[in-house]
């Protein structure tokens, strides 16, 4: 089956505030889309929502094939060296190669290292390779190069074209550009009620 991400009349709320309305959108196989908008406008959220982690207020998500999601928190046990918290999320994945992810993403140096000393890159970049080693079709993407560098940035670029090259579907939210294969796009302030 082809990955496929669709959100029909969705809407949003927190608390009292309605983020956002009436949003409808169509990825398949090899696309890739960029969800832009302020601090504070709903891009978190609406990552949630496709997740499956939050409800939406209104409208409906249609997913098919597996997905990760990379946001700020890390699922990695911050007490454990960066290679064993690593393993355990491999195991748990079925991960067959997880060196590949390590290599592209110049993490070995690190694998003795607590994840609780890494630095907000190498945070990311570990969240990363946890989602490169589960091998899902649909990436959910949330303010993905918070915290790399200019080579990291580009590296990360590098594989979301490769990722939507190959059939996966990329959704990124983010407030700075990014340079991703056709996006589609959204401008969230455009769904705000």
């Amino acid at each position: 089956m082809q990955a496929r991400l669709a959100a029909t009349d969705l809407s949003c709320r927190r608390g009292d505030r309605l983020l956002f309305r009436a949003l409808d959108f169509q990825c398949d196989s090899g696309a890739a889309l960029l969800i832009s908008g302020a601090n504070g406008i709903g891009k978190s959220s609406l990552m949630r929502i496709l997740a499956g982690l939050l409800r939406p207020f209104a409208g409906a998500v249609e997913r098919h094939g597996n997905l990760g999601l990379v946001d700020d928190r890390l699922a990695l046990d911050e007490a454990l060296p960066l290679g064993k918290a690593l393993a355990f999320w491999e195991a748990i994945d079925g991960c067959r190669d997880a060196g590949r992810a390590l290599e592209v993403l110049d993490l070995i140096d690190l694998l003795d290292v607590p994840v609780r000393y890494l630095s907000t890159g190498q945070r990311k970049r570990a969240a990363l390779a946890r989602l490169l080693n589960r091998n899902c079709p649909i990436w959910l993407l949330d303010e993905p190069l918070n915290g790399l560098d200019t080579q990291a940035q580009k590296a990360f670029e590098a594989l979301i074209a490769l990722h939507c090259g190959g059939g996966g579907i990329a959704v990124v939210a983010s407030h700075q550009p990014i340079a991703l294969p056709s996006p589609q796009e959204i401008e969230l302030a455009e769904f705000v009620a």
